[in-house]
């Protein structure tokens, strides 16, 4: 798995303080996560974080056990409704992927 999305509900009036939230950046570094891309989506009622790196999903799960990084997390809590999902990927297109093509090995 290359990409993970994990989407969230946010409680009613809770838009603003996870802007802010989201405006301070992640409670990680990235980088050193060894995540290659990293993004976050604010809508007016939910929030979507994207992770992509090979094997991310074993990035994701050691992120949330390490009680360094997870203690970041707590603040969400209180602004987030019921339990995150998992967004599986239906579709992606890369520009990228279309100059490789497929299965040349490229």
């Amino acid at each position: 798995m290359n990409r993970l999305t994990i989407v969230a509900r946010l409680k009613d009036d809770a838009h603003d303080e996870a802007e802010a939230l989201l405006r301070e950046g992640p409670p990680f570094d990235p980088e050193s996560m060894h995540l290659d891309r990293h993004a976050a989506y604010l809508t007016a009622g939910e929030v979507v974080f994207v992770f992509e790196a090979p094997e991310v999903e074993w990035i994701v799960n050691d992120m949330i056990d390490d009680p360094a990084i997870a203690v970041f997390f707590a603040p969400w809590e209180k602004l987030i409704e019921g339990t995150p999902r998992l967004a599986h990927e239906s579709y992606y297109w890369s520009r990228a992927a279309e100059k490789l093509g497929i299965g040349l090995g490229v």
